[in-house]
C-alpha cells in the first residue's frame, strides 16, 4: 500500500516505522525539509521525504499526524490532493486540564472531513501514548491492543483495519465518522485518569461477560 504521512512529530515516527518494516511504500511530508528528511532516513525501508502537497499526492492511504490546532488548515490547502483518498487522523483535540477542545461541536475527525469533502476519513490510533505505538508489537499479558476504527466508507474502513494489524494490533468496528467524537472524549476521560489521577483506566470496565450484567447461565450467590 501507499501510505503518505503529513507530519514529521512522533507519531508520524512510531506509525511509519511499522508500516515502513510491513512492506509498505511510506512518504514522509512536512514543512520543514530538513525534518522529513532526517525522519525518512531514521525509519528507513526505503521511505521518502517530500513536501505535504507530495506526501499527500503519494499515498492511498494518507496519515494526519498533526495538531488538532493544524489539521483541519493544511488538511484544508490539500483538499483537491486528498480527492478519493483515505485521510486517517490520530489527533487528540485535548488540551490544560484534560479538556475537550472541540467543545461540544464537531470532532477532530469531521473537521478534517469538512476540510477536505472529497477525501473518507477514518479516526483511529488517538488513545494510547506514541510510546505506546512503537511497542513491537503493543501486547499486554498476552492480549494485542485493540484499536477502535470509526469512518463511513467500507474500503477505506478495509485498508487502516489492515494497517491496524500491521501495527501488530486488532480493529475494533467503532461505528461511522459520526462517532469519532467519542474517541475522543474518552482520550480525553483516559488522559485525565492516567496522567492527572494516576488511575489505571482500564479497572473502570468490567470484563466482557459482565457488560450486561452477569452472563447466561450464571447467578448471584444468595446472601
Amino acid at each position: 500500500m501507499r501510505i503518505g504521512v503529513l507530519g514529521t512529530g512522533n507519531m508520524a515516527d512510531a506509525l511509519a516505522t511499522h508500516w515502513a518494516r510491513a512492506g509498505h511504500q511510506v512518504t514522509i511530508g512536512g514543512r520543514d525539509a530538513h525534518k522529513a528528511e532526517r525522519l525518512a532516513l531514521r525509519i528507513g525501508g526505503g521511505v521518502k521525504p517530500a513536501g505535504l502537497r507530495a506526501a499527500a499526492e503519494s499515498g492511498q492511504v494518507v496519515l494526519a499526524a498533526l495538531p488538532y490546532g493544524a489539521g483541519a488548515d493544511v488538511v484544508r490547502d490539500l483538499h483537491a490532493a486528498l480527492e478519493g483518498r483515505v485521510l486517517l487522523d490520530c489527533s487528540n483535540p485535548v488540551g490544560p486540564g484534560f479538556r475537550l477542545l472541540t467543545e461540544g461541536g464537531p470532532s477532530a475527525a469531521q473537521r478534517l472531513a469538512a476540510a477536505a469533502p472529497g477525501a473518507h476519513v477514518v479516526k483511529a490510533f488517538n488513545l494510547c501514548h506514541e510510546d505506546v505505538w512503537r511497542m513491537r508489537p503493543p501486547v499486554f499479558d498476552g492480549r494485542p491492543l485493540a484499536v477502535p476504527v470509526c469512518g463511513d466508507d467500507e474500503t477505506a474502513l478495509a485498508r487502516v483495519r489492515e494497517l491496524v494489524r500491521d501495527v501488530g494490533c486488532e480493529p475494533v468496528a467503532g461505528g461511522g465518522l459520526e462517532r469519532a467524537g467519542l474517541l475522543e472524549a474518552t482520550a480525553a476521560l483516559f488522559i485525565g485518569l492516567w496522567v492527572g489521577e494516576g488511575a489505571d483506566a482500564q479497572a473502570i470496565a468490567p470484563p466482557l461477560a459482565y457488560a450486561a450484567g452477569p452472563s447466561h447461565g450464571q447467578a448471584y450467590s444468595a446472601s
